[in-house]
């Protein structure tokens, strides 16, 4: 016999559901979920979950010693470590007053341009992996090995390359190291073709990327939405060319812009971005030879180096967009306050929770990626 109660309690049939997306690859690079509300095909909403995996930077930085503290910066974003490095060292250089040697500087840019051409390249593969084209994953995980095997060679890491240190960087580089680059870059220059043809020229990715994830001028503004992601809106702002820092000034480059505000739109700045990287890294590297002196300052005991008290604020462009450092010092041998601004924290939440709302399921995993954080930003 039914319960006299049984009717009461019977739900009217829904076709609203809840579902984990993620963690996965491609989608988002890191231990990163996307909660989303469906009703059939639509998402009604969705909550981002960081995945808690690369967590807790900020507070183990300030139970370590500076230099400690370098082995640490370079996992908050694994795609792109070597903005992570810079801005810490920037921020002990000017806690510390130290000036970083003009060789130092030309070798972190350097750096941070082959670092930002390698996270491109890991971008169009898992891009083109969320509309079902595995061959630019390939293609695009392979170049990257090319840089990375420049960075080996340079420092001994691959992804982690714990290069720089307050003062500037830890050795100079090896005999025709620079040949080097500029025949791999060479070589990834002749691939751009390739890669247009196999995506930005692809009929299917156009047409699965075109209209998806749009996000106009004025959201990107209110959402704080920096790097490719607002160039993609139609406007022109870049750290490097509207605050320089060590020595963009000196560099000619251009800022590739979109209007559409689309994940196409983000795609083809990152994609014109690439000219421009191998722009800057050309100048570099016919500029460096000229450049003699000391690659660092002279620093104290980094095993007890007592860093003035104060506090500073520091920017970077990352390929994610601005990155920013807000550190403090007591004057003792660790950080009193270590706090990573990031570009992922409103990319990865703000953004993407706003774009999921009546987008098609099918599509989530593409806006995931065209937006292009690093998930370890948010848990930091």
């Amino acid at each position: 016999m039914r319960p006299e109660n049984y009717e009461a309690r019977r739900q009217p049939p829904s076709n609203e559901f809840e579902l984990n997306f993620g963690p996965n690859h491609p989608g988002i690079e890191g231990n990163y979920a996307f909660r989303v509300k469906v009703s059939g095909d639509t998402v009604l909403e969705g909550r981002a979950d960081a995945g808690y995996l690369h967590r807790g930077f900020e507070k183990l930085m300030e139970n370590r010693l500076w230099i400690q503290n370098i082995a640490i910066t370079p996992r908050i974003c694994v795609p792109d470590p070597v903005p992570m490095e810079v801005i810490y060292c920037l921020s002990v250089e000017d806690l510390c007053g130290l000036e970083v040697p003009a060789r130092a500087q030309w070798l972190r840019v350097l750096q941070m341009e082959m670092s930002r051409f390698a996270a491109y390249l890991f971008y169009f593969g898992g891009l083109g992996s969320t509309n079902g084209m595995y061959t630019p994953h390939y293609w695009g995980m392979a170049d990257r090995d090319l840089i990375l095997d420049l960075f080996e060679e340079l420092c001994g890491g691959r992804v982690y390359h714990i290069y720089n240190i307050p003062g500037g960087v830890r050795r100079d580089i090896p005999a025709g190291w620079l040949e080097r680059v500029s025949s791999t870059f060479d070589y990834l220059e002749s691939r751009l073709k390739d890669y247009d043809d196999l995506v930005f020229r692809n009929q299917v990715f156009i047409r699965r990327t075109r209209g998806i994830g749009v996000l106009n001028q004025q959201e990107a503004l209110e959402l704080g939405v920096t790097g490719p992601n607002l160039r993609a809106c139609g406007l022109p702002f870049d750290v490097r060319r509207d605050d320089p820092y060590l020595i963009y000034d000196q560099l000619e480059f251009e800022l590739p812009t979109e209007d559409a505000g689309d994940n196409l739109a983000r795609a083809l700045v990152r994609r014109a971005d690439l000219f421009e990287i191998h722009r800057i890294i050309r100048q570099v590297v016919k500029a460096l030879p000229d450049i003699e002196g000391p690659i660092r300052a002279p620093i104290p005991n980094p095993l007890a180096w007592n860093v003035p008290a104060g506090e500073t604020y520091q920017r970077v462009e990352s390929s994610k967009g601005e990155l920013a450092w807000y550190v403090v010092s007591d004057g003792g041998d660790k950080p009193y306050r270590a706090h990573v601004r990031g570009p992922s924290q409103t990319h990865a939440v703000q953004v993407l929770e706003h774009l999921a709302k009546g987008a098609r399921l099918e599509d989530i995993a593409q806006i995931m990626f065209s937006l292009d954080a690093c998930p370890p930003e948010v848990d930091r």
